[in-house]
């Protein structure tokens, strides 16, 4: 008789890694859609951040519009006749003026000044327009002197006794008037010129061939009434800054002051 046989044994099978290399494969893309995802919201985050910054700045410059119409009809923020402090003293020539013969010396005091401003009210502006554009940080004057004529640099407006700021000659910050809800109106601080906001007011008089040449009309079928005191209008300018560091709006408006009737 034969031994009887031993048992065959089973041999070991060496793995390939296939499974392994997949499971890599799907963490390695699970780590790609992760980071896509993320940059994505961070970017949309910026853009709905930069957008909110210049809906703000923007708000903040009609508010300053609206507040140097106040101040030119001498006006608080409640729209009561302005009184004492902050409302500015009417004793001097540096005054909006309220007759014809206002105009000339409000000119000559302005004109006096290296800046042609003084407590936020300006001549008409010489030379480029778009004078926020002119700055440390941007184009500077052109070399031509006769281009540059009465051009005054953003950095020398954006002062104290030179610009205006939000509630300065309204009170729209103190007395009954309650704190701006904007931050950017919020900020008064004369060290920080590239923050808040700024506004400036041209005095742009009629000449007198325009009203004798009947250029300014009064109210016929065709014209509606214009009841100036005095044949002045105003360019106001109002700058805010966002609260993100380029963020800059600026708007003009022209305005005309009415005289109220009885």
């Amino acid at each position: 008789m034969h031994p009887p046989l031993a048992p065959a044994t089973a041999r070991p099978q060496r793995q390939s890694g296939v499974a392994l290399f997949v499971v890599i494969v799907f963490v390695m893309l699970s780590m790609l859609l992760a980071l896509w995802a993320s940059r994505t919201s961070l970017f949309n985050e910026m853009v709905v951040g930069n957008d909110a910054d210049y809906q703000r700045a923007f708000e903040a410059a009609q508010a300053l519009l609206q507040d140097a119409e106040l101040d030119i009809r001498g006006e608080t923020a409640g729209g009561q006749p302005c009184t004492g402090q902050p409302c500015r003293a009417y004793t001097s020539a540096l005054k909006f003026p309220a007759e014809t013969q206002d105009i000339i010396p409000l000119i000559d005091a302005l004109d006096a000044q290296t800046t042609r401003c003084r407590d936020g009210i300006c001549t008409r502006r010489l030379g480029r327009q778009d004078f926020w554009n002119y700055d440390d940080d941007a184009v500077k004057a052109p070399t031509n002197p006769q281009a540059s004529l009465g051009e005054v640099p953003l950095e020398d407006l954006a002062k104290k006794g030179i610009g205006a700021r939000y509630g300065q000659y309204t009170g729209a910050k103190t007395g009954n008037a309650s704190a701006p809800i904007n931050p950017i109106l919020a900020i008064d601080d004369d060290d920080k010129p590239k923050q808040g906001g700024w506004y400036w007011i041209e005095v742009m008089p009629y000449s007198q061939a325009a009203k004798y040449a009947n250029l300014i009309v009064g109210a016929d079928s065709n014209r509606l009434p214009l009841h100036l005191d005095v044949y002045v209008v105003y360019r106001i300018t109002a700058l805010a800054y966002g609260m993100k560091e380029n963020t800059k709006v600026v708007l003009q408006q022209t305005y005309a002051r009415q005289r109220q009737k009885n």
